[in-house]
Order: structure tokens, then sequence, then C-alpha cells
């Protein structure tokens, strides 16, 4: 019974070592086995580049695969926005061997069919070649990450026909047309191209840019020389700095051809509001007192703006008022910007027509901003604003402030500011009837009593006593008369 056993396992392990035997002599075989004379790859089913005629399998691929890495080293030239062309190679696009199977079709032509098919296949191969069309493959990631990095810098933005005012006269600015790459399609058209329409020679391929055309032309523009509203307010009272600033601010917010639909901001027109862009120190509201910073004065620029847009009845998309009234308009009239806060100074042209923005400065200090168009509101009809103060909140007691950065001497006033809730009415009159009365804004400012800051430091105990007592006082009129003594020269 043993021996049986024996005998049994023994005869299974030779059944499965010839089995094992038969299937690595297969493998080698066909290792080993040549492709039919004849037998090409090319780039159409016409015309074959590669003849694999008598070789293995292995030999075949390595054939292959040597042709796509010499392929990978051709020079391809895009050309992008502007006729700009921008060189690179097949293989920075992520080329490859898109159809490896057609090795094991290679392999089994001629085996497949009936004896006389089989028969014939290899005859043809004798007087004529069968080509096998060998496809390509590439990596549309790799194409976009090129594509964004190396040739989208050449993209050139449509300049629109302008106007230049000199005098009471405009004149026109010619445009010119820009160019954007179309990232996306221009990805599948190289792709397509590498894998479909390709000769496998250095060539150009001409990207997807889409031209842009200008805004306007010479005869539109012609038809701006109206004026659709007109503001001024006075700067005649400002320190130099704070004039230099509105000079400078209306400046940049001038002179600037706005299409309908189009969209103003101060803060992209005007800014940035430091000392590289040409603005001084001078003073500002900040948290309800007033301070030097750079661009101090910018805000009566787009005050006097807001009017002339309002008085336009252009769309107001954005508007913040002051944290405390003004003195150059009445209350709810004023516009604020403060670009560290996001509060900017926008409006839309909503007419039909181009609009252009005037600004200038006069003599005896006066800002005045005109919007020009094409008018077409009935003459009879006339658009006044009106500011209706609903609370007036008076100042609160003076408030004095010790400043131990400060030396004894130093003293800043800032004055006091009155309260205010208000709105701003739009007034229609028709042949001097009001037809409309409309809520343009409510405006809010804070009451800030008098206050003083005062410098406290000296080297001189009872003067520090002194000073500091005097400001416990909360009467700035009381300090000064104490900064005086103290700070008196000695009598001879």
């Amino acid at each position: 019974m043993k021996k049986s056993n024996f005998r049994f396992k023994a005869l299974m392990l030779s059944v499965a070592f010839s089995g094992l035997l038969l299937s690595v002599t297969e493998v080698q075989a066909k290792d080993e086995e040549q492709l039919k004379n004849g037998i090409q790859v090319g780039v159409t089913q016409e015309e074959g580049i590669l003849d694999l005629s008598g070789m293995t399998a292995m030999e075949a691929e390595n054939t292959i695969t040597d042709y796509v890495d010499s392929l990978k080293e051709k020079e391809l030239i895009f050309i992008t926005s502007g006729g700009n062309k921008i060189s690179t190679t097949a293989g920075t696009l992520g080329l490859s061997w898109g159809n490896p199977e057609i090795i094991e079709e290679a392999l089994t032509l001629g085996k497949n069919g009936n004896v006389i098919q089989r028969y014939k296949l290899l005859k043809d191969l004798e007087y004529d070649k069968k080509v096998f069309v060998l496809e390509l493959d590439a990596d549309k990631e790799e194409i976009l990450s090129f594509l964004n990095e190396q040739c989208t810098g050449y993209d050139v933005e449509a300049v629109n026909f302008s106007l230049i005012k000199e005098g009471d006269a405009f004149s026109v600015v010619d445009g010119r047309p820009g160019a954007v790459l179309n990232i996306e399609s221009s990805v599948e058209l190289v792709y397509d191209f590498l894998t479909g329409e390709w000769n496998h020679e250095e060539t150009e391929i001409a990207l997807d840019v889409t031209t842009l055309e200008p805004k306007g032309s010479a005869e539109e523009l012609a038809r701006v020389k109206d004026v659709l509203g007109t503001f001024s307010t006075s700067f005649a009272t400002s320190s130099a700095n704070r004039q230099g600033n509105i000079k400078v601010g209306s400046s940049k917010m001038s002179g600037m051809t706005l299409y309908p639909g189009e969209e103003f901001s101060a803060i992209e027109a005007g800014g940035p509001f430091g000392e590289s862009n040409g603005y001084l120190q001078a003073g500002a509201f900040l948290n309800g007192r007033v301070v030097d910073s750079f661009g101090g004065g910018i805000c009566q620029v787009t005050t006097t703006l807001y009017n002339a847009v309002l008085r336009a009845e252009l769309d107001v998309t954005m508007r913040y008022n002051h944290s405390m009234v003004v003195s150059y308009v009445e209350p709810a009239e004023d516009a604020a910007i403060a670009s560290s806060a996001g509060k900017d100074f926008k409006f839309v042209n909503n007419t039909e027509y181009p609009i252009y923005i005037d600004a200038y400065t006069t003599d005896d200090k006066q800002l005045v901003y005109s919007i020009y168009g094409v008018e077409t509101r009935n003459p009879s009809r006339t658009v006044e604003y009106v500011t209706e103060i609903l609370e007036t909140i008076e100042p609160a007691a003076e408030k004095v402030y010790a400043d131990d950065t400060k030396h004894l001497g130093y003293i800043n006033v800032d004055s006091a500011h009155t309260g205010y809730k208000s709105k701003l009415w739009k007034v229609v009159k028709e042949d001097g009837v009001e037809v409309s009365r409309e809520l343009i804004n409510k405006s809010n400012y804070k009451m800030v009593p008098r206050t003083a800051t005062v410098g406290v430091v000296t080297s001189d105990p009872n003067a520090y006593n002194e000073i500091v007592a005097a400001v416990g006082t909360q009467n700035i009129q009381h300090v000064k008369n104490v900064i005086a003594i103290l700070t008196a020269p000695p009598a001879n």
C-alpha cells in the first residue's frame, strides 16, 4: 500500500514538471518567433518607416521604442499670441508609444483563418508589405504645464479707443487689438496634432489664439461732447501737502474714457496712496482723530467726483461716508475711501454711450470734476440733491490726553466735530415742478469732542507733576497756560 502511494506521488510530480517545462518552452519559442517578411510600421497604412521583417518580438519592440525616443528630440515650435514663437521638444510634452499591442498582432499574422486565407496572406507578403500604423500618445498635463509656463506671457490686452481733452477740444487716440491664448482648446489642439496629424518632422504649431478687438471708434467718440454733470469743492484752507495730494489724486482719476457697462474704481485709478506714487503725508481721519498719513486729502477728490457722478445720474456701485463730517460738502454728500479697509468709490457707466472723466484745479484752489458724454435727457428736466439732517449731536466736553512719548512743550489739538444723522435725496423736476424724490443714501457721522494730546516727558519731577495735574483738569486752555509757564525761559 505504501509503495502504491509513493509511485502515485512520483507520477504526479513528473506530470507537473513536464507541464512547467512545456510552458517555459512555449514562452521561449514565442520570444524567439520571428515576424514574417514584409511587416512594417508606418505613419499610415500606405507608407512604412520601420521594417520589422524577420525580427523577434523583443527586437521589434526595441526598434519601435528607439524610434519613438528619437521623436522625443524633435523640435516643435508653438506660435502663440502676437505671433511669438516658443520652441520645445516632443518629449517635453510627454510623448510616448501609444499602441504596443501591434507587436502581438504582427506575430499572429498568418495564423488566423482557414488554410487558404493563411496561405494567401503569406504569399501576398512575398510581393507586397503589411504596414501597421504607429500610434503616439502624449501627456495632456505636461502640455498644459508647458503652455501655462511658457506661452501665456505673450497675451496682450486690447487698448480701447480713447479721448484726450486739451483745453475745450477733444482728440481721439486710436485703439489697438489684443490677443489671448485659449489654454484648454490649445491643449486639445496640440494633443490631437501629436497623436494624429504629425508627420514626425520638426514643425510649427499655431496655438488657438483669440484676437481681442478694441472698444469704440473715432466716429463714436466724436459724439462725446456734452457735460452730463459737474461739481467743484474748495481746498484753499488745506495745508501744502494736502493740496499736493489733491492735485496728484485728481490727475490720476482724470482723463479716462469709460464705455457702457464699464466700472470705475477710485482705488484702482488713484492708488496706491504712497510716497512712491507721488503722495505726501497730510491730515486724514482715523479712529475719530485727525492724523498724518500718505494720501491725506484724497477723499476730497473722490467726494468731488461723487457729486459730479450723481449729477450725471450714473450708477454708483460703492460709496462710504466719512467717520466724521467734512467741511467741503454737506453731510451725506461725501465719498470716503480707505484701501486698507476695502472701502472704495465705484460707479458704472449706465448710459448707452462712452463717457469721459475730466478734472482740473484752479488758481484759487478749486477742484472741478466734469463728466462728458452724449446728453439724451429732456432739457426741461432738472436734478438736484438735498441733504436732510435727521439728528444733530453736539460735541461733548473736551478731552486732554497725556503722551509719555512726547517731551514737555508738545501739544496737538484736534477740533471738535458735530455728529449727524442724515439722508441725501435726489429731487427731479420737470418744467420747475417736482416729479420725484428718491433716497440716495443714509449717512451717520460721529460726534467727536475737541481733544488735545500733551507731551509729559521731562527730567524735572516738579514740572512733570504740574503738567500731569494740568492734564487732569481736562481744560485745554489751562494746559496751554501751564505749558507756557513751564517752558518759558528763565528771567534775567
